[in-house]
């Protein structure tokens, strides 16, 4: 393998890692209820289609935090990634999975959905970041809430929304 070779695949590893971060980043501040944080990873004139709505990130951003702001709870997590990177385009297949704890008749209910964010990712002026998402959604369910673990537990720290959660006091860690 010549040197050339070996620094555009380092790259390829770099970008990758780059937009992994991207999603990573968006997930982060559904859950935190950061649209600021969810902003940053489109650019600006990117769009978005998750079916039940399509537009640019700005209204998405709106959109999705009043919507998750009368869930009591909310924790996204990735699966599998796959990214194929074309030199300053890259498109990828995200799976996820959202559960989202909701009041539903005046009971808490878990909703739980599953499926895969159909992305393009543009680098511009040698940052990469989101210019079309699209969200499948592959399955989804709803149970009556059990927190028999929370009960049994009372003292578990638990997680919360924006500043109050743990991850968002740095200052609070570095001296723990």
């Amino acid at each position: 393998m010549t040197s050339q070779d070996f620094a555009a695949r380092m790259q390829t590893v770099v970008d990758k890692q780059e937009i992994y971060d991207l999603c990573c980043t968006y997930m982060r501040g559904l859950d935190r209820l950061d649209k600021e944080l969810v902003l940053s990873v489109f650019h600006e004139d990117a769009n978005t289609d998750y079916g039940f709505f399509q537009g640019p990130p700005k209204d998405f951003a709106g959109f999705a935090m009043q919507a998750l702001n009368d869930h009591l709870a909310n924790h996204h997590m990735i699966g599998q990634m796959k990214i194929d990177v074309e030199g300053d385009v890259a498109f990828g297949e995200i799976y996820f999975q959202a559960f989202h704890r909701i009041v539903e008749d005046g009971q808490e209910k878990d909703l739980f959905i599953a499926g895969r964010y159909v992305d393009r990712y543009e680098k511009r002026d040698g940052v990469w970041k989101i210019s079309f998402r699209a969200e499948v959604n592959d399955w989804a369910r709803t149970d009556p809430a059990t927190d028999q673990f929370f009960k049994d537990t009372p003292n578990s720290l638990r997680g919360a929304r924006g500043k109050d959660d743990l991850s968002s006091r740095r200052d609070e860690l570095r001296n723990r």
